[in-house]
């Protein structure tokens, strides 16, 4: 009877008595409900007027804003849900002294709660799955009013540069390869985007959409550029090394520019500079060699392709020529292959290259 009794009384004295007294207790539900309503209101207003994307500069850019809102507008609440559920469980079933050996009493599911909770998310989930594939199904369809003709730009990827051809003119001929993107505007373009190598994913942030370079097939979309101007080019898929220097740009024209430039590329005209330096140094600038070497001439320090001051000291024209147009011919210790683009030799016109060269040979002298 003696153990008993004490056995009685510890239970009684034990924390665990208070915790199973108020086992029943119910949330204050109502005031939960307010809080929740006034945070979701606050976090979708601030989602909605956050300036999350860069400048727009296509037709596209309405639609893919506006499912971006959508998405905020239906997220934030189950946010908010989810985060009061968590933090109000956390305070109201913490472990208090001298719990920290029992457990705690015992609960059974509620199966109509369970239900509820998992077809809601779901519901939601498939409608904005549906809702997206409407809109990317529209996106792709040729638009009806457009200025000329739809563009088609083959885009290839490779570590780490894009390339861009475009179809030949009316005399025919092989396509023309430019080292950056010249668009019309308010003309209906359509990108055939492939690789060379690894998988690349090639996005411009202002037209709103991106897709991956898949190794072996060819992946495609087309936007409608409405604004002139400069947007960047870049990849977005980790491809190696040189990933973070896989950036070229868009450049948004008139159509009576585009025509101009796309002759110009075509046709190009070797960059003006007395005896190639100044016309070497621009070119080195312009095909974004300092972004991947060092090269003390011309103020850059970048690591991801080997330091020219060391590497072209004494070195001859014909070697840096190579070492520019056939890269993997020849490879620096401690620097692995397909760092550097091998479409040099096609994208950097033949007087250019010789002025880069010349170029590097007197900067690398010492």
């Amino acid at each position: 009877m003696g153990e008993g009794h004490e056995t009685e009384e510890t239970a009684v004295d034990a924390p665990a008595s208070e915790r199973m007294r108020n086992a029943d207790h119910k949330a204050p539900i109502g005031p939960l409900v307010a809080m929740g309503v006034i945070a979701s209101v606050l976090g979708i207003a601030l989602g909605l007027l956050i300036d999350w994307f860069p400048v727009a500069a296509s037709t596209q850019e309405a639609q893919v804003d506006t499912l971006y809102d959508v998405l905020i507008i239906a997220s934030v609440p189950f946010f908010v849900l989810v985060t009061a559920i968590v933090l109000y469980s956390v305070y109201r079933f913490r472990m208090l002294p001298g719990e920290e050996d029992m457990d705690g009493p015992p609960i059974h599911g509620n199966t109509r709660l369970e239900i509820i909770w998992t077809a809601i998310p779901a519901v939601l989930m498939l409608g904005m799955c549906v809702y997206a594939a409407i809109l990317l199904d529209n996106a792709e369809d040729a638009p009806a009013a457009s200025a000329g003709p739809e563009l088609n730009v083959r885009v290839v990827g490779e570590q780490f540069t894009w390339t861009f051809y475009y179809p030949p003119g009316e005399d025919g001929g092989e396509e023309v390869a430019s080292s950056q993107l010249y668009l019309p505007i308010d003309r209906s373009v359509n990108f055939d985007v492939q690789t060379k190598d690894v998988l690349h994913d090639f996005w411009v942030p202002a037209f709103r959409w991106k897709i991956d370079a898949v190794p072996g097939i060819t992946t495609n979309y087309r936007v409608t550029p409405n604004r002139i101007g400069r947007y960047p080019v870049v990849c977005a898929e980790l491809c190696g090394l040189g990933h973070a220097v896989m950036r070229q740009t868009a450049v948004v024209m008139t159509e009576d520019d585009f025509a101009a430039q796309l002759e110009e590329v075509a046709n190009p005209q070797p960059v003006e500079g007395e005896d190639g330096a100044g016309g070497g140094e621009s070119a080195f600038a312009s095909n974004g060699c300092g972004g991947c070497h060092t090269l003390e001439a011309a103020g850059t320090s970048a690591t991801i392709g080997p330091n020219l001051d060391e590497v072209l000291a004494g070195q001859d024209d014909a070697m840096i020529s190579e070492s520019i147009t056939d890269p993997a011919k020849e490879l620096t210790e401690g620097f692995g292959a397909n760092i550097m683009p091998a479409t040099y030799a096609d994208t950097i016109p033949e007087e250019d290259l010789k002025a880069l060269v010349t170029y590097l040979v007197e900067s690398t002298k010492g």
